[in-house]
């Protein structure tokens, strides 16, 4: 169970066919397959040690693919750095976890000053793209021709292979890891709920920093299939693509669904090349779904749900967005457990509910995460009993369908995005007119959910939303900032004194559904 085993697979039985398509950069499996060993070797001179951490930080491109599979060739371990954080969630994501190396594009050349000067560890700075390689930087491409091709370093099974920084209740990131045994387990179980005939093209959108977009990428390499990345989401660019390179294969988040299907031009592109569509990752309207399987009905459109501690956990098929599954509701489900998973529904002592009861969600299976990097507590009360407990509220029908319905974390997910609520309500804290404060997700059109903070200011504090504003962008990214903000005189408290947080909520969501994706 090595993901390197599935590309020494394609070199072996398909070295000519096409692996990776970026903006007319073509290349062969055979060709893909010389640069990741000579990048993998070009790392180890580097001083890449077997468990060493390397991050990449950089759009989508046929090189992200290319550092993702010459750090595990080398035997490293890869941080996908997320690409949305500000400077200082990097720094934290690199010191956190060591990272000696980072890989950085062209596209964020810009924050490379502010690593080098306030990482605890300032790490080897190598320049991945085509402009000119920046004064103290290293550059790839030189480095990989001075390299001999290594051979595989055969890391594999409980071997770590990545570590996959997402938020945390207690207001800093945590890094998931994963082997390479779990990342295994994690494609072929998406492999076996979304089977794909020979000549699969998948187009990947969605940020390989993430779970979904990784994990996509990781079902076409187990296929042995071609990937086509576009470095950003452009609804009209995707509907080119698809055109040209007769694209079969795409995940989206619904808000890039809802683009697509909305764009002006959406009748002027061939789209019959398009066979297979899974979504997820943020709640979708009904409308949006319903709009989409009307204007796209050649597609199978599947609903994955899932955790970055988990990759994919449930699966609702293509059958079930049919008429009669539209008619009964199923297609509003999450679906049912995944080949080689069970999940069920249970009460705070963990034990099973009846069927149509809610309760938290809890999944066993070989995909579930090791653990939280260097969070021993958190990974503790996340893994138990050999279950991982998702913080999502859901009950399940009879047939073993389940229908999340909240979330019982302050998570939102806004545009594909997890927000904690915990880390934007520590950043708003910090501003010397802030009392008290409590953030919670508002339904938004577009987003799925919006990041609403509502705010007690200290007394005599001429304090307004735009000063919160800037005073949040200099600490986290642009997408877990307010989108609104509301003074209060109090914050309301239980007898315990702490947030009722649903009385702030039910103004903003009464008759609205809850589903989460």
């Amino acid at each position: 169970m090595s993901m390197t085993l599935a590309l020494r697979r394609s070199i072996q039985t398909t070295p000519e066919q096409t692996a990776t398509v970026f903006h007319g950069r073509r290349q062969s499996f055979c060709r893909f397959g010389d640069r990741v060993a000579r990048l993998a070797s070009a790392l180890r001179t580097q001083g890449m040690g077997s468990g060493d951490r390397v991050g990449m930080l950089g759009v989508n491109s046929d090189r992200w693919l290319e550092v993702m599979m010459g750090v595990w060739w080398g035997g490293g371990v890869l941080n996908p750095v997320n690409t949305r954080w500000s400077g200082p969630e990097i720094v934290y994501s690199l010191d956190d976890s060591d990272t000696g190396i980072l890989l950085v594009d062209d596209h964020f050349l810009h924050q490379v000053e502010g690593i080098r000067t306030t990482a605890r560890r300032p790490p080897l700075l190598i320049h991945v793209g085509e402009q000119a390689v920046p004064e103290g930087m290293l550059s790839l491409e030189a480095l990989m021709a001075a390299s001999a091709p290594m051979d595989d370093a055969h890391r594999a099974g409980s071997d770590l292979a990545c570590i996959l920084y997402t938020g945390g209740t207690t207001g800093f990131p945590k890094g998931v890891m994963h082997s390479h045994g779990t990342l295994w387990a994690i494609g072929i179980q998406r492999l076996a709920q979304t089977p794909m005939p020979g000549g699969s093209v998948a187009l990947h959108v969605a940020p390989l920093f993430h779970m979904g977009g990784m994990g996509r990428a990781l079902v076409q390499f187990i296929a042995g299939e071609t990937h086509v990345l576009l470095s950003s989401f452009d609804a009209r660019e995707v509907m080119q693509t698809i055109e040209r390179e007769r694209v079969s294969d795409l995940l989206l988040v619904p808000t890039m669904l809802q683009a697509l299907i909305t764009h002006p031009e959406f009748d002027c592109f061939d789209l019959s090349s398009l066979r297979r569509m899974v979504y997820g990752t943020s709640p979708i309207a009904e409308a949006v779904l319903e709009r989409a399987l009307d204007l796209l009905p050649h597609v199978a459109f599947t609903h994955s749900y899932g955790l970055t501690e988990l990759g994919s956990a449930t699966t609702n098929p293509p059958h079930n967005h049919g008429a009669q599954g539209r008619a009964s509701g199923l297609s509003r489900s999450a679906g049912r457990a995944n080949a080689g998973l069970a999940v069920k529904v249970v009460n705070g002592d963990g034990v099973e509910l009846p069927r149509g009861e809610v309760g938290e969600l809890v999944v066993a299976g070989p995909n579930l995460m090791l653990g939280y990097w260097n969070k021993p507590q958190e990974t503790a009360q996340a893994l138990r009993g050999g279950w991982l407990y998702t913080g999502d509220g859901a009950h399940m029908d009879g047939d073993g369908y389940v229908f999340i319905v909240d979330r019982l974390k302050d998570m939102i997910v806004s545009g594909g995005e997890n927000v904690y609520s915990a880390e934007v309500e520590n950043v708003i804290a910090r501003h010397p007119g802030v009392m008290s404060c409590a953030v919670i997700g508002v339904p938004h059109p577009q987003w799925g959910e919006a990041v609403h903070a509502v705010v007690v200011r200290k007394p005599g504090a001429a304090l307004e939303a735009p000063d919160l504003h800037a005073h949040c962008k200099a600490f986290i990214a642009g997408y877990k900032c307010p989108k609104s903000i509301e003074f209060r005189e109090a914050l309301p408290l239980s007898a315990a004194g702490k947030v009722l947080k649903r009385e702030l909520r039910a103004p903003h969501w009464a008759g609205q559904s809850r589903q989460v994706g």
